[in-house]
């Protein structure tokens, strides 16, 4: 299941630009995350025609929201025919188990993972909003939650996939965005790693957009980051 470790973020304004990149990527070597730019200028018909052209859609909309709404959009993403998706762990216990629920007798059950802290917040946002503690605790307190609601596992920082690895095992799973090539600008992203770092960190599956996406040969640079990270 853990193969195919990169997935390449379709941050597009213009559908062509999405376009344009996508007929280039080949589904054997990568998977593609649609956010909720994308999703709310497109739509599910979008996620549906990449579906039909055999890539992986990791549906990256962070559902948050009482449970039985969580649990009905869930549901509809399973529906898509989506490889993942994921809601936002700061919901609760309840939503969590709910969404979790909502998808066990679903006829293609995806992936369903949980949103810990995002890889833009530093220390001084955890204070901003009210969370105690440093990034590493909040993240692991959130990941438990997940755990427990029988998720299959977290979006997290490469830099915390080592507490989490010894704390939930191997089949846990670890998606970290924030990987950034050695000369890659930062951005947004404040707890940032590079790919082969994250990879002997424990991650699963790297989420890049930006470095990929805006470089001057893509899929050039795509194929130099899977060559890094080959195990």
């Amino acid at each position: 299941m853990k193969n195919k470790r990169l997935i390449v973020a379709l941050d597009f304004q213009s559908e062509q630009q999405a376009i344009n990149l996508i007929k280039q990527l080949d589904p054997n070597k990568c998977r593609l995350k649609i956010g909720k730019e994308m999703f709310t200028h497109y739509g599910p018909k979008f996620v549906k025609g990449l579906i039909e052209k055999d890539f992986d859609v990791f549906l990256d909309l962070k559902f948050h929201d009482i449970p039985n709404t969580v649990a009905g959009a869930v549901q509809a993403a399973s529906k898509l025919g989506v490889w993942m998706v994921n809601v936002h762990a700061l919901g609760g216990l309840k939503m969590l188990q709910a969404a979790k629920n909502a998808i066990n007798n679903s006829e293609k059950k995806p992936l369903l993972i949980g949103v810990t802290i995002l890889t833009s917040m530093d220390q001084q946002e955890l204070v901003h909003i009210g969370l105690t503690g440093d990034s590493q605790s909040n993240v692991l307190r959130l990941a438990g939650l997940c755990h427990q609601a029988g998720l299959d596992g977290v979006v997290c920082s490469a830099q915390e996939a080592p507490l989490l690895r010894k704390e939930f095992g191997d089949d846990f799973i670890l998606v970290t965005p924030g990987i950034r090539l050695n000369n890659s600008k930062t951005d947004d992203q404040q707890r940032i790693m590079t790919p082969k770092a994250a990879v002997n960190n424990g991650a699963d599956y790297l989420v890049m957009g930006r470095p990929i996406t805006k470089a001057i040969n893509p899929i050039q640079t795509l194929d130099e980051i899977l060559l890094e990270i080959k195990q």
